[in-house]
């Protein structure tokens, strides 16, 4: 089989492997479209702590159901189209225990602690595979809007909060889609990107700020009547975006980071006590938010088409992401289509 591999920071070369063979319990997928996630880009650069190389990328996944085995469900046929929950959970750790699985302390996620989908199969066990009445691209999107929706979930917006985010990548526009179309909140989507901004419109944003050419901290005071956001969604993942989201967010506010920073944030401390915020970490996503995010697509109200930026085939997949490596502000999501 054919696979992209991510060699080294920003060396990719094209490999083969052996067709895996599923055992009892597991279903073999054939892959038909992937997407590329800001964490690809990340291994790429060289700035995922998570990643040893060589790595196959790969965990948004739209495939096929090739064959299957004893044990898995009858209604898991060869021919159905599907998405893959690309994490694992060891069952015995804290966060486990807790119900938490998203956070467990051992998970190994399809194209960053194993390998990923970036090749023409895999094996997955079937408890991973997700269906949906929903397309290719839409399947694709599945897991990165998810990872947005969790973050909403994290903060416990409800439809009567003002939800700032920070960030409309990927990863962001979940947010918002989760707050503003999902859950009926106001929402100001925060970038530097006009064009991020008019899509984040599109996702469920009422207002957008440019932090770049306007003042965000006046914009947020005028927006918010004084008071300041109900609930901060950090997706970029810098120690500026850190802060502000921390001096941003009202009086007993939340504020749910997505993103990792990428250098060490110092923060004014009185705001966590005085405001008694609470401070929420977001990671990864649960089945129940792999749901809403599917009947989300499947009502027609997500902007799919706006949302993929570039769509190319697998030959190019390699160069796609180098590109991306080297403009990242122009993209939202790449699109690979497997033959």
């Amino acid at each position: 089989m054919k696979t992209l591999v991510i060699d080294a920071p920003g060396k990719f070369s094209y490999g083969e492997k052996p067709k895996p063979t599923p055992r009892d319990g597991e279903v073999l997928l054939r892959i038909k479209c992937l997407g590329f996630c800001g964490t690809d880009l990340s291994t790429f650069r060289g700035a995922n702590p998570l990643v040893s190389y060589p790595r196959i990328p790969g965990h948004e996944i739209a495939a096929v159901i090739e064959s299957i085995t004893p044990g898995v469900p009858a209604e898991l046929k060869p021919g159905l189209e599907v998405t893959v929950m690309p994490y694992t959970a060891c069952a015995k750790c804290t966060s486990c225990r807790a119900g938490r699985v998203n956070a467990c302390r051992d998970n190994q996620t399809l194209g960053v602690q194993q390998e990923g989908a970036f090749t023409d199969y895999i094996v997955v066990q079937w408890q991973k595979v997700v269906t949906a009445s929903l397309g290719l691209r839409e399947l694709a999107l599945v897991e990165p809007l998810a990872v947005g929706f969790h973050a909403a979930a994290r903060g416990r917006v409800t439809k009567d909060d003002t939800v700032l985010v920070f960030g409309c990548g990927m990863i962001g526009l979940g947010a918002i889609a989760a707050a503003g179309l999902h859950r009926g909140a106001k929402v100001i989507a925060v970038d530097i990107e006009d064009s991020k901004l008019a899509l984040a419109q599109k996702a469920g944003a009422r207002h957008v700020i440019n932090s770049k050419t306007e003042s965000l901290a006046e914009r947020v005071k005028a927006l918010t009547d004084g008071d300041g956001p109900h609930v901060v969604i950090e997706a970029v993942g810098t120690p500026a975006t850190f802060q502000a989201a921390v001096e941003l967010a009202c009086f007993a506010g939340r504020v749910v980071y997505i993103g990792y920073a990428k250098a060490p944030v110092s923060y004014e401390t009185k705001n966590f006590v005085l405001k008694e915020l609470d401070i929420l970490g977001s990671r990864n996503s649960t089945i129940d938010d792999f749901r809403a995010v599917i009947a989300l697509l499947e009502s027609g109200c997500y902007p799919v088409a706006e949302t993929i930026t570039r769509t190319v085939p697998f030959a190019e997949s390699g160069a796609a992401l180098q590109a991306w490596a080297d403009n990242p502000g122009i993209v939202t999501k790449i699109h690979v289509e497997v033959d």
